[in-house]
């Protein structure tokens, strides 16, 4: 019950970060479940079942209000279902130093793929970005971020948005809205791939997910809205502490 409880606050602190910096859940979550006692691929597994709560309740808005076109998202999802299932196998048989270290890289790089999607904001001009074979855009976008969240346990939004934009020339709010649907295709592939590794700890992901959903409430609703400078020094320093935090659980600071 001790572990329920860090685990409800824990997915409480992830929702009030992914609503007010827009951070995805999987890059606390996998975090926080590590933290709690668990191996990295039970905490990888464990974040995919999260992400499916959280990620659903914000497609079906969409859905109701109109915003969410299904044949984008299944063009987007199909592949991903395929490599989710790719990233979970390859993610079972990693050793856990490894699949850290790789997952600290990843926060890393995300820190980049966060200022190119700001350059793409500020210089968007869709009908120029957009490539010629759109089946095969779609097919390597989908594939990317399904990848992805079967190996880490992420949503792959940070990489589908801008992906999105540069290869389908899609507009920044046609990509979030979009990658929020694909999002809960890849989280489902992913959880079910590692369920069948033996990976995922239900009662766990299900505590996260609400807890998520919660915070993600508060933090939208009641916390003040902050400067953008401050939204972005908040995004990147967390993102660096994550991945310090990750090198260490992996043994590279000789813990």
């Amino acid at each position: 019950m001790e572990d329920i409880w860090l685990l409800a606050g824990g997915g409480l602190f992830s929702g009030l970060l992914a609503g007010l910096l827009g951070i995805g859940g999987g890059t606390v979550l996998v975090l926080i479940i590590i933290t709690v006692g668990y191996t990295p691929v039970q905490a990888v597994a464990t974040s995919s079942l999260a992400i499916v709560l959280t990620a659903l309740s914000g497609s079906i808005q969409n859905y109701r209000m109109g915003y969410l076109d299904l044949n984008r998202i299944w063009s987007l999802g199909f592949s991903a279902i395929i490599t989710a299932q790719l990233g979970a196998y390859i993610a079972t048989g990693l050793p856990d130093n490894q699949l850290l270290i790789a997952f600290g890289i990843l926060l890393l790089a995300n820190i980049g793929l966060a200022s190119w999607r700001k350059k793409l904001v500020q210089q968007e001009d869709p009908s120029q970005q957009q490539t010629r074979n759109q089946t095969l855009a779609r097919i390597a976008t989908g594939g990317i971020a399904g990848f992805f969240a079967g190996l880490f346990g992420i949503g792959g939004g940070v990489i589908m948005v801008p992906l999105q934009m540069v290869l389908l020339g899609e507009s920044i709010k046609v990509a979030i809205q979009t990658s929020l649907g694909v999002i809960v295709i890849t989280s489902v592939s992913a959880t079910l791939g590692h369920a069948w590794q033996g990976n995922v700890l239900f009662l766990q992901g299900l505590v996260l997910g609400l807890g998520g959903l919660a915070g993600a409430q508060l933090s939208t609703r009641y916390l003040p809205k902050l400067p953008d400078r401050a939204i972005r020094f908040g995004f990147y320093t967390l993102l660096a502490l994550l991945a310090v935090y990750t090198f260490w659980q992996a043994g590279l600071f000789g813990n």
